[in-house]
């Protein structure tokens, strides 16, 4: 379930180098592995070591049970024996796949199908997936055969009881660009209970942040530049009760006889995207919403997600190569999101 991709989102560093000696009171740091990639909590009050050893656990207990449920890498989960059911019978889910896949396809009616949950097939074929890329760039015949298992209209959901099912039965879903996300805003929920109200949730780059530091301004975020060989950080900014998600092309990629195929698809064509659009961020309160809607203005590239950003006050952030130079669009709902924290 991991994205290849990663982006430095300097949140630690920032306050170690810059605003350490300005904290008034300490942040408690938790870690771990999950997805294939790191999590991170950094939170206030600062917790004594048990406190702090048995929360560590519980959300290390939480990531792994949603891995167990949603990996497409374990043959076992839950969804990769939906997968490997080559029915169109209805399957029991458990509440929290559901609610993902619901989410999914709400996205996916949002944004005219550019975020789909079932483009597992074209991931696999063009090389981005768990299996190794063949060196041959896929045929036109052998993107139809795959468009032919692709399309979101084709899951059925059933919430009471819960239960999916597909009109296709070699459809497979893929839910690695919403999954993550999900995990960020299940781990702000566990935070949420024992009353922890100042956080910064973290999962390979994804956040949720709530409340503020140890000196009480908001938390600082920066966010790199889309440079293919260099980490360069473009903008920082304060943040506070919100999540943030980032998806871009820059980093996984691949060249063949001199073209470069990025690893977002196009569900529509089946084919990786070839506009300049470099990567988006998305602000919202869901940290799943905003990693799925930063999947989809990929997809869509700056004109349109441009649009659709703009109809649907989507809080976005856009980095567009313009020949040798780099360009910022800002979305009118990210300008008054930004405005609004203090």
């Amino acid at each position: 379930m991991s994205r290849l991709l990663s982006f430095i989102v300097c949140v630690f560093f920032l306050l170690a180098s810059g605003c350490q000696q300005k904290e008034t009171v300490a942040n408690s740091h938790l870690s771990g592995l999950t997805m294939g990639t790191t999590w991170s909590v950094s939170l206030l009050p600062r917790l004594d070591a048990t406190a702090a050893a048995a929360l560590n656990h519980q959300l290390q207990a939480r990531l792994d049970q949603i891995n167990r449920l949603m990996s497409t890498y374990d043959p076992g989960s839950e969804l990769s024996r939906f997968n490997n059911l080559m029915s169109t019978d209805w399957f029991d889910l458990s509440t929290e796949t559901a609610e993902v896949i619901e989410l999914s396809l709400e996205i996916s009616q949002l944004t005219g199908g550019a975020f789909d949950v079932s483009v597992g097939p074209l991931v696999e074929l063009w090389g981005f997936g768990a299996k190794e890329r063949d060196q041959v760039i896929p045929t036109q015949e052998q993107i139809r055969e795959n468009l032919a298992r692709v399309g979101y209209h084709n899951i059925q959901l059933r919430r009471k009881p819960a239960a999916v099912s597909k009109k296709v039965a070699e459809l497979r879903v893929d839910l690695s660009a919403i999954a993550k996300g999900y995990a960020v805003d299940a781990l702000a929920d566990i935070l949420e209970q024992q009353g922890i109200s100042n956080y910064l949730v973290e999962i390979g780059g994804e956040l949720k942040i709530s409340g503020h530091r140890g000196d009480g301004a908001p938390w600082k975020i920066a966010i790199e530049k889309p440079l293919e060989e260099t980490r360069e950080v473009a903008t920082t900014f304060p943040l506070t009760e919100t999540a943030l998600a980032t998806s871009g092309n820059y980093r996984n990629f691949y060249l063949e006889d001199g073209q470069r195929y990025a690893h977002t698809l196009d569900p529509a064509t089946g084919r990786p995207t070839r506009h300049q659009l470099a990567s988006v961020t998305v602000l919202d309160p869901s940290c799943a919403r905003a990693d799925a809607l930063a999947t989809a203005l990929m997809v869509l590239g700056e004109e349109k997600g441009r649009q659709l950003c703009e109809k649907n006050q989507i809080a976005a952030y856009f980095f567009v190569h313009e020949k040798t130079a780099i360009r910022v669009y800002k979305s009118p709902a990210f300008q008054v999101f930004l405005q609004g924290v203090k």
